[in-house]
């Protein structure tokens, strides 16, 4: 795995090391010990599924408070995503910038989340599938969001027709 820290420090974009033959190739896309080498939360406690069916589906921006604050790894399993990630940290230097980054399935990248960001994604294809590992069990009365247009972030999405949740346009 070849580890590349972001522009907002503790998040990283993951890329596979593909060893590569005839029949296709083998990867390692987890490893305890690599995200400990990182000082990367390597505790994983859940795993879920999001299947969205129609391109322009806008998840987000997403965060639990403490104390079930949680590290979180992104994946797009099937199609493609804009991945954005905020950093809601108050003493940061990148405190309330964002970042993005297209996640694919033809691309396996995998993006690491740490505690203290906000995540979200808007799908770039119909029938699109994203994979998220997570450091902390859900908790509702933890979970918090804000608007995906909120403008004290100004984040910039690639698709104007936007498919948003009820709890997601009423953040």
């Amino acid at each position: 795995m070849v580890f590349n820290e972001m522009p907002l420090k503790g998040a990283y974009v993951i890329e596979l090391e593909k060893i590569e033959d005839e029949r296709g190739f083998f990867a390692r896309s987890w490893c305890m010990e690599e995200f400990k080498k990182y000082g990367l939360s390597s505790q994983l406690v859940q795993l879920s599924i999001s299947y969205n069916k129609r391109k322009g589906t806008l998840r987000g921006m997403h965060y639990q408070i403490r104390p079930y604050e949680e590290d979180k790894l992104v994946r797009c399993t099937q199609g493609a995503i804009y991945d954005v990630i905020a950093d809601l940290r108050p003493n940061s230097v990148t405190y309330k910038q964002w970042i993005s980054i297209e996640l694919t399935s033809e691309n396996r990248k995998t993006i690491y989340i740490p505690k203290g960001f906000a995540h979200g994604y808007q799908t770039l294809v119909d029938n699109t599938e994203v994979l998220y590992q997570m450091t902390e069990f859900f908790h509702p009365e933890c979970a918090r969001g804000f608007r995906w247009d909120d403008p004290i972030y100004n984040i910039i999405w690639p698709i104007e027709e936007r498919i948003t949740s009820d709890k997601d346009r009423n953040f």
